[in-house]
């Protein structure tokens, strides 16, 4: 720590780390003029739909690396899906998603909805199998007990590993849901959701704010995604990555991810451990 005077104005923005100085933002850059128009749909309806942000041949690898780690056939409830299969905690095995967390451009949206330091929440891969019911609708940062109507506290990306369509249970979603109150949706609300209709390697990008849930998968096949919860950098985080995640392969990781992690300071010093920078941790 250094010897710098904090007050009640500074004391979230101070830096006090000596050798390892925050590296929030230091990602490959986006043009401000892209980000701006997103974020005004964003902050509009709650969500944006990113068209082919990603290549379908890296859609295709990730598909491939996925089946063969799924450890359960189907969900433990209708939320999890009786028809569903999650993989948790795959950075635990296999790091082929981590260019898709770190994207820059999903990266420099989240740079506009958090303050530095924001972490990544929980990071899975949905396959959603033929005749799965519907999620029941929800918001993702929920379980943080603050009163809406409020910013969001999480965001997150749903990427499409399959193409999303009208019947395999594409995501459907309530446009500026985001924004209302503390009340469940109404069957007028309900009548307004859309489905995330998009070919694969797209994201549906949204604020943790929005009422959405999985639509029915009514096709004969099964319909997979991507999906990384981020969170602002003073929330708990839903999966426990330090438990989860051996620190041989953090070392591995880039910056960003470690710093998605949990391998970083939210100032002045939330996440220290020992009174030390996190990071330190990695180089024992």
């Amino acid at each position: 720590m250094t010897d710098s005077i904090i007050t009640s104005e500074t004391i979230t923005t101070a830096d006090l780390a000596g050798r390892y100085k925050s590296t929030a933002g230091t990602q490959e850059g986006v043009d401000k003029a892209l980000i701006a128009e997103v974020m005004e749909q964003i902050n509009r309806d709650g969500y944006i739909i990113l068209e082919n942000l990603f290549a379908p041949e890296d859609m295709d690898a990730l598909k491939a690396d996925a089946l063969t780690r799924f450890k359960h056939k189907a969900g433990r409830n209708n939320f999890e899906g009786l028809a569903t299969q999650r993989l948790y905690s795959m950075m635990a095995e296999t790091d082929i998603a981590n260019p898709m967390v770190e994207h820059p451009l999903i990266m420099g949206l989240l740079d506009q909805i958090f303050e530095p330091n924001y972490l990544l929440s929980q990071l899975q891969v949905i396959n959603i199998h033929p005749n799965e019911a519907a999620q029941p609708l929800h918001y993702d940062d929920g379980f943080y007990p603050w009163p809406r109507p409020r910013r969001a506290l999480g965001a997150a990306t749903i990427i499409a590993v399959d193409d999303f369509t009208e019947d395999n249970g594409a995501t459907v979603l309530i446009p500026q849901s985001h924004n209302w109150g503390d009340h469940m949706p109404s069957d007028e609300d309900k009548a307004k959701l859309i489905k995330a209709v998009m070919p694969k390697g797209s994201v549906l990008f949204f604020l943790g704010t929005l009422w959405h849930g999985g639509g029915a998968n009514e096709s004969q096949a099964s319909r997979m995604c991507l999906t990384a919860q981020y969170c602002a950098p003073f929330c708990r985080t839903q999966e426990n990555f330090s438990l989860s995640i051996p620190k041989e392969r953090v070392k591995t990781f880039s910056e960003t991810i470690q710093r998605l992690l949990g391998y970083s300071i939210h100032p002045p010093f939330m996440g220290m451990v020992e009174g030390k920078h996190p990071k330190r941790v990695l180089l024992e």
